[in-house]
């Protein structure tokens, strides 16, 4: 069974919303999770133009793939979330707190000019150790 750490380096600013950084030891599985969308069951896009209604399909999808690869949301030791308007960031945090709790994963966000699909708000791609 993996040990997942957060941790920061002393002279590093620690924030509450993301760790820093994560040691991982113990790891016998990494699931790499590919950028989950906000698709629907057809393979279109939900919520278009609904950034809040994205984000949580997102997070749900990501929680679908670690759960199918034997693990929790809490084996997720790396996020990188891809947003069309940075400006989301402040709805974003609650709805990741939801699934992630207070403390959550090495994270970091970037704001693009497009994904895949020009409706597409968000993508949020992760690493999960078990």
């Amino acid at each position: 069974m993996a040990t997942i750490q957060p941790y920061a380096a002393k002279t590093v600013y620690d924030p509450p919303g993301y760790a820093q950084a994560v040691k991982v030891s113990g790891a016998q599985t990494i699931l790499y999770i590919a950028g989950q969308v906000a698709y629907t069951p057809e393979g279109g896009v939900a919520h278009p133009g609904d950034f809040k209604a994205q984000a949580h399909a997102c997070l749900a999808a990501l929680k679908a793939q670690v759960e199918a690869g034997g693990g929790t949301m809490a084996n997720i030791v790396k996020v990188n979330t891809y947003v069309t308007d940075i400006r989301h960031r402040a709805e974003y945090g609650p709805i990741r707190e939801e699934f992630f709790g207070k403390k959550l994963p090495a994270s970091t966000m970037v704001g693009v000019t497009a994904l895949a699909h020009p409706d597409f708000l968000i993508e949020i791609e992760a690493v999960a150790v078990l």
